[in-house]
């Protein structure tokens, strides 16, 4: 996997790398500036990106804006946004550019190298990772029907999109597959996704999920 970061704080970036190349990860090139960034994503055409939301010149959204713009002009890279904070217009924006291959962590929730390197490949094969916080502030923000959906619920329904059976769900959560099938009916209903034969709808739920 070959990956380019954009973090402007150094401690941080150089955390970053070394965990990556600890982890056998091919970190091409980092950088602290948008503009540059997205050069080095032109030269290099990396597997994923690594993009911290806020960075120079004014430390709003630049990194976010970036990131946008890679999903847009090389739609082949994944985008992996890491980030203190949830930019709710950007992420939505950002969220809906195209299903798959993309990402949004808090950085204070990382809590596990080996879930973050996870993550990372997931987003390099075309999953999604998505922090539950994240999600609800976005849906909080668009009045999305997914809004109605409990924390619980917005956990079960990010791991479903990332492509996770009932099992591996209830496996992630620590709960029964009772549970997990409770929870995966109720979202149903919330969504107003009712049975039929010729809808299935477990994927649509995901694709409503994935185009907040």
């Amino acid at each position: 996997m070959r990956v380019v970061i954009a973090e402007d704080s150094v401690l941080l970036r150089e955390g970053l790398v070394r965990l990556l190349t600890d982890s056998g990860i091919d970190v091409v090139a980092v950088s602290g500036e948008a503009e540059e960034f997205l050069r080095l994503v032109e030269t290099h055409r990396p597997d994923v990106v690594v993009v911290d939301v806020r960075m120079p010149p004014t430390f709003s959204d630049e990194g976010l804006r970036a990131a946008l713009v890679v999903r847009r002009t090389w739609p082949e890279v994944g985008v992996l946004v890491l980030s203190q904070y949830v930019e709710e217009r950007y992420a939505s924006e950002l969220l809906a550019e195209r299903g798959g291959a993309v990402g949004y962590l808090l950085k204070d929730r990382v809590a596990d190298v080996a879930d973050f390197i996870d993550a990372l490949a997931r987003i390099a094969a075309g999953g999604s990772v998505l922090d539950p916080e994240v999600v609800a502030q976005v849906l909080a923000r668009s009045r999305s029907p997914l809004a109605s959906l409990t924390p619980r619920e917005r956990e079960v329904l990010a791991l479903m999109a990332e492509g996770r059976s009932n099992v591996a769900i209830a496996t992630a959560l620590s709960v029964g597959e009772g549970a997990v099938e409770k929870y995966i009916n109720s979202i149903f209903s919330k969504l107003d996704l009712t049975p039929t034969d010729s809808d299935h709808r477990r994927v649509l739920a995901v694709l409503r999920y994935l185009n907040i």
